[in-house]
């Protein structure tokens, strides 16, 4: 089976434009834990994720990195939570989302989608042809379709 045959066409995504907000208010309208960040053509250029809000409103403690030659210092946030996560909703959605991202072609196999998602452990995958975002399938969609003959 082939992702263009299972894959989620109608795809809740965020531009390279817009905030956080706009990007916070969408997953919890639509009750979903990430998308795609797309340029004006439709082609991914990020994905965003619950987990990249919680390392980010998260706290961040200092960091002493000891080497041979130097000492460095990292200093982490003396932010309160709630000024974290109001500073948090206007940054533009680039500013923590993922750049690298992992995708597959719009033609690829169930097993090899499978393989993906379990390896590297991502809950979803974007699905594009010609770089442009097509779809979306989750852990959920390859299970759905792989057992569903079988139960």
């Amino acid at each position: 089976m082939k992702a263009q045959e299972f894959m989620v066409r109608q795809v809740y995504k965020v531009k390279e434009t817009d905030t956080v907000r706009t990007f916070i208010e969408r997953c919890i309208q639509f009750r979903i834990s990430g998308m795609p960040v797309v340029n004006d053509r439709n082609e991914i250029v990020a994905y965003l994720s619950d987990g990249d809000i919680m390392r980010y409103i998260g706290k961040h403690e200092d960091l002493i990195v000891d080497s041979f030659f130097q000492i460095n210092v990292f200093v982490g946030d003396n932010e309160e939570f709630e000024e974290r996560t109001r500073r948090l909703l206007n940054l533009n959605v680039l500013d923590i989302a993922k750049k690298k991202v992992i995708t597959v072609p719009w033609d690829e196999d169930i097993e090899r989608i499978a393989t993906i998602l379990g390896k590297k452990q991502i809950k979803k995958v974007p699905v594009e042809r010609n770089r442009v975002l097509v779809g979306i399938i989750s852990r959920g969609d390859v299970i759905r379709h792989t057992f569903k003959t079988l139960l």
